[in-house]
């Protein structure tokens, strides 16, 4: 499964936002990468700036170019505002749900536990990060030594993190329901998700 696995805190000084998670680095440093130090740029394009907003959303969920195009066009196909449908199909992913309920301290962890097989969807297994999912499926680490132990671990590692409101987390059995689909304002997303649809509908 391709993955993005170069420099994180040069791809968050390019876009002047902690994608991968806050940075004490990107504190110090809050301007683009470079030898050069801070310097002004050109006027950024239209286009440019949709090409900015769509790369910001894609590392934040770790998909490659032709994942996150699919997002796209899926969100297309539905009934509603197209950016609100696709931060939706985004934040539903199984992967980002096991991240949010803190069984994995990141994204990057969630999907990995999501491959190897530690987590399951309504008592059965799957190892498909990108499996979306419902409301009232219930995620859980798979029952057995190696998964809960994990699972404990990570869980005591994202104790500041707060668990979203349209999920609910049990956490003497593990287990996660999604409730409801968030809403954009839940989602609060870290670009405009309007100037990434109209980059893609040029």
């Amino acid at each position: 499964m391709a993955r993005y696995t170069g420099p994180r805190v040069r791809i968050s000084r390019r876009f002047g936002v902690p994608i991968f998670g806050p940075s004490k680095y990107l504190e110090r440093r809050n301007y683009g990468p470079g030898v050069h130090g801070p310097k002004s740029r050109r006027k950024t394009t239209d286009y440019g700036l949709g090409l900015i907003e769509k790369q910001k959303l894609r590392y934040y969920y770790g998909l490659m170019e032709k994942q996150f195009r699919g997002v796209y066009e899926k969100a297309l196909k539905r009934r509603g505002v197209t950016g609100e449908q696709m931060l939706q199909i985004l934040e539903t992913r199984l992967d980002n749900v096991v991240f949010h309920l803190g069984l994995a301290s990141t994204r990057a962890a969630a999907r990995q536990m999501v491959a190897h097989g530690h987590i399951t969807v309504n008592g059965k297994k799957v190892n498909v990060p990108s499996c979306a999912l419902r409301v009232n499926d219930v995620i859980e680490a798979k029952n057995t030594t190696v998964s809960r132990q994990l699972a404990t671990k990570n869980l005591e590692l994202s104790t500041s993190r707060a668990v979203p409101d349209w999920l609910l987390l049990d956490k003497e059995t593990f287990k996660g329901t999604v409730m409801r689909i968030p809403t954009r304002e839940e989602i609060n997303p870290i670009a405009n998700e309007q100037a990434v649809v109209e980059f893609y509908s040029r």
